[in-house]
C-alpha cells in the first residue's frame, strides 16, 4: 500500500478553513496553479471532489465538512509534537530523577539542591544511587538521568561534560592522633598507616605519584570504595585518610584536617548527562539546579 503525503493534511486543513483556491493559495505562499494541482491529489486521495462549485464560490462536500475538525487536530497535533518544549510547569510537576554520585556529593550538595527543588516542583523526587564505576552505560540506557564524578577515557565519547567545581585533597585523621600534633612532613604522613579509597582496588594513586620522587611510599591497612567509609574507619583507628576537601566538608565533622605535605593535583568535578536528553526542558531545570547547589556550597 502507498503511504500517503501527510504534507496534503497541511493544506487540507487550510483549504477548508479558507473555503477559496486562492485564499489557502496566498496563505501558503504558493500560486493558485499550483493550489489547484494540490487539490486535485487530495481528491484522488480522500475519493471525493471536497470543495465544489456554487456559483462563483466553492462550498465543502459532507465528507469535507465531516473530515474539517479531524484534520485540524491532526494538524494542530503534528504542530505541537515539532515544537520546542516550553517550560515545565515546576508548581505541577511529578517526576522522579536519577542521580549517580558519591557518598560525598549527597552529603554535601544533596541538602541545598533538594531544598532548591522542594521551593520550586515539590512533585519533584531525586533518587540518588551509588557509583561504582565510570561507565557510561547506565547514563546511555536510561537506568541514570545525571551523573556526578571525575571525567576520564572511560567515558563514552557522546556523553555530555559540563565542569561543576574544582577539589582537592586532604589528609584527615581522628583527634588525638600523632599528626594532629607538630609538623606534618612527607615522612610523618607516608609513614603513618593509611586507609585508601579506590573503587577498584587499587592501592596506588595520585598522592603515591606525588610521593614516589622523594623516595617515599604509604603504609596501608585497607582499601574502601567511598569517602564515608574511609573516613569512618579514621574517625575510629589511627588510619589516616585522603579525601577530597569540598566532597567530604560534613563527613570531617569532629576529625583533624590537616593540608597534605605534598602537591597533588586538583580533581574537576563534573556534570555528565546524555545527549539524548538535551530536549528535556525538566532535565535542563535539574542541571541548572544542580550548578546552583553546587556553587552555594563552595
Amino acid at each position: 500500500m502507498t503511504r500517503p503525503d501527510l504534507n496534503l493534511l497541511v493544506v487540507l486543513d487550510v483549504l477548508l478553513a479558507q473555503g477559496s483556491v486562492a485564499g489557502a493559495a496566498r496563505q501558503l505562499h504558493l500560486s493558485p496553479s499550483a493550489m489547484s494541482r494540490t487539490l486535485a491529489r487530495l481528491r484522488e486521495a480522500t475519493g471525493d471532489p471536497l470543495l465544489v462549485r456554487a456559483g462563483r464560490g466553492l462550498v465543502p462536500s459532507p465528507r469535507a465538512l465531516a473530515l474539517r475538525e479531524q484534520v485540524r487536530r491532526i494538524v494542530q497535533d503534528a504542530e505541537a509534537a515539532l515544537r520546542p518544549a516550553a517550560a515545565p510547569d515546576l508548581a505541577r510537576l511529578v517526576r522522579t530523577f536519577t542521580l549517580r554520585s558519591s557518598d560525598g556529593f549527597v552529603e554535601t550538595f544533596g541538602p541545598p539542591l533538594l531544598a532548591r527543588l522542594g521551593a520550586e516542583a515539590p512533585g519533584v523526587r531525586l533518587r540518588f544511587v551509588p557509583k561504582l564505576d565510570k561507565d557510561s552505560a547506565p547514563l546511555r540506557e536510561g537506568a541514570v538521568d545525571l551523573e556526578t564524578g571525575v571525567v576520564n577515557r572511560a567515558m563514552g565519547p557522546e556523553v555530555r561534560v559540563q565542569a561543576l567545581l574544582r577539589d582537592r585533597f586532604v589528609g584527615a585523621v581522628r583527634e588525638g592522633h600523632p599528626l594532629a600534633q607538630g609538623e606534618i612532613t612527607p615522612a610523618r604522613y607516608a609513614a603513618s598507616r593509611h586507609v585508601l579509597l579506590s573503587r577498584r582496588g587499587q592501592a596506588r594513586g595520585p598522592v603515591d605519584e606525588a610521593l614516589e620522587p622523594l623516595g617515599l611510599r604509604r603504609d596501608w591497612s585497607a582499601t574502601v570504595g567511598g569517602f564515608s567509609a574511609a573516613l569512618g574507619l579514621a574517625r575510629h583507628t589511627d588510619l589516616v585518610a585522603t579525601v577530597p576537601a569540598r566532597h567530604t566538608a560534613t563527613l570531617r565533622v569532629g576529625l583533624f584536617t590537616f593540608e597534605l605535605p605534598v602537591q597533588v593535583p586538583e580533581i574537576t568535578v563534573s556534570l555528565l548527562w546524555h545527549p539524548r536528553m538535551d530536549g528535556d526542558a525538566a532535565h535542563r531545570w535539574l542541571r541548572e539546579r544542580v550548578r546552583e547547589a553546587c556553587a552555594e556550597a563552595a
